[in-house]
């Protein structure tokens, strides 16, 4: 794979260059609630406007469904790139139209422009490789050569991340640089001990990650909604706490295979459960109540681990040379559901190991719960990418970097 600093020696001076970025930052509205993926692909944008290219930035942002919606527009994330730039960014409103052509014409030597969303257009998500390679074709008129820097979007068979590069010399910008180099470390030669943190709603998400990971970490934690299916495999009961029943055979194969090649499997010891599900906008008081893992009541929601397995998470990463965590522990969004998901951030953050936070929801949480991000050793801005590759797939968007 090639990378940003190869093209910037042969000189960038003039040149249009398409930069495939992930934009695709949560909104409230109008307002950008977290704008850390935009402030990932900075170094690569930078690095090009001063060398005087004429930098064309393409992302997506939600799912449009292959057609324009306000609810989906780049113009804000247009807007926060070039407060962070500290110069104008000229926006795009359609993707391959007249405002497109117009905008890039327009470019000067350093200058910078966002097209609008690329999902709204169905040839970039289509599961017709025609249909996505006349797209690409017509994106790749806007420029002379191609940066792929959407880290979140490389485990997508889609026409700006697959078809795109193939049409034109191409490059891995920085982020990508650094995404992939993170997970080199823990995939190849890991310095163990390796934890791994897992958590979010479903275990189905997780199940590829679980199977590859068993050959490969020494300890694993489990959190989250996902925590349940575990719990109920082991024949406890759950309440009305989120559960994927179909899952409880593989997970009663992954604690056998664990225990079998003894990787140590921690679940819950105690747990913050609730007849009701908080309310996430006025962040009213829960009141929630705190059980055994192994004793939730038939009526109850688990929504957070308690102070006992807080402690006992922390004290199994006390001396991991290696963590990745991926997914939150409870329903964080709400102070009465943060304590689990801070306490295992924290534990990071007090680790020497080298900690890598796996994009998504975890990333959102560093954030919003108010942690330095210097404090880690990386945050993924691609949550599903990082998961992929630790499967060991393979992934369309590297793929189409390295032929």
């Amino acid at each position: 794979m090639k990378t940003i600093d190869e093209l910037l020696r042969q000189g960038v001076e003039g040149k249009r260059v398409f930069v495939r970025a992930d934009l695709n930052v949560p909104q409230d509205g109008t307002t950008i609630t977290d704008d850390g993926r935009i402030r990932a692909v900075l170094p690569t944008v930078k690095a090009l406007t001063e060398a005087g290219a004429k930098v064309v930035v393409a992302s997506h942002l939600g799912r449009p469904k292959g057609e324009p919606d306000p609810a989906f527009t780049l113009r804000f994330a247009a807007s926060r790139l070039g407060e962070l730039l500290g110069r104008p960014v000229a926006f795009a409103g359609d993707t391959i139209g007249s405002e497109a052509h117009a905008a890039v014409a327009g470019l000067e030597n350093g200058q910078v422009a966002v097209l609008e969303n690329l999902r709204f257009h169905p040839g970039e998500t289509s599961k017709d490789p025609a249909e996505r390679a006349e797209l690409a074709a017509r994106l790749a008129a806007f420029a002379d050569v191609y940066v792929g820097d959407g880290f979140g979007a490389v485990h997508r068979q889609h026409a700006s991340v697959f078809e795109l590069p193939r049409l034109m010399p191409k490059y891995a910008g920085y982020l990508i640089a650094t995404e992939v180099g993170v997970l080199k470390k823990l995939t190849d030669d890991v310095k163990r001990p390796y934890v791994v943190v897992l958590g979010g709603a479903k275990v189905s998400d997780k199940l590829g990650v679980i199977d590859h990971l068993l050959e490969k970490a020494d300890r694993i934690l489990i959190g989250g909604g996902m925590a349940y299916t575990f719990l109920k495999a082991k024949g406890h009961e759950v309440g009305i706490s989120l559960l994927q029943e179909d899952q409880v055979p593989a997970c009663l194969e992954y604690l056998a295979r664990a225990e079998k090649k003894g990787v140590e499997f921690v679940l819950p010891v105690d747990v913050l459960v609730s007849a009701d599900f908080p309310d996430l906008k006025t962040k009213a008081p829960a009141n929630p109540t705190l059980v055994a893992s192994t004793a939730i009541p038939a009526d109850q929601e688990g929504l957070d681990i308690g102070p006992q397995t807080r402690k006992l998470y922390a004290s199994k990463l006390a001396d991991a040379a290696t963590v990745f965590w991926n997914g939150p522990m409870g329903v964080f969004e709400h102070p009465d559901y943060a304590e689990g998901t801070k306490a295992v951030a924290q534990a990071l953050v007090d680790s020497p190991a080298f900690t890598v936070v796996g994009g998504g929801d975890s990333a959102a949480a560093v954030r919003i719960l108010g942690f330095d991000e210097d404090a880690f050793g990386h945050i993924s801005t691609g949550g599903g990418a990082s998961l992929e590759y630790l499967e060991g797939k393979t992934l369309p968007g590297l793929a189409a970097l390295e032929d």
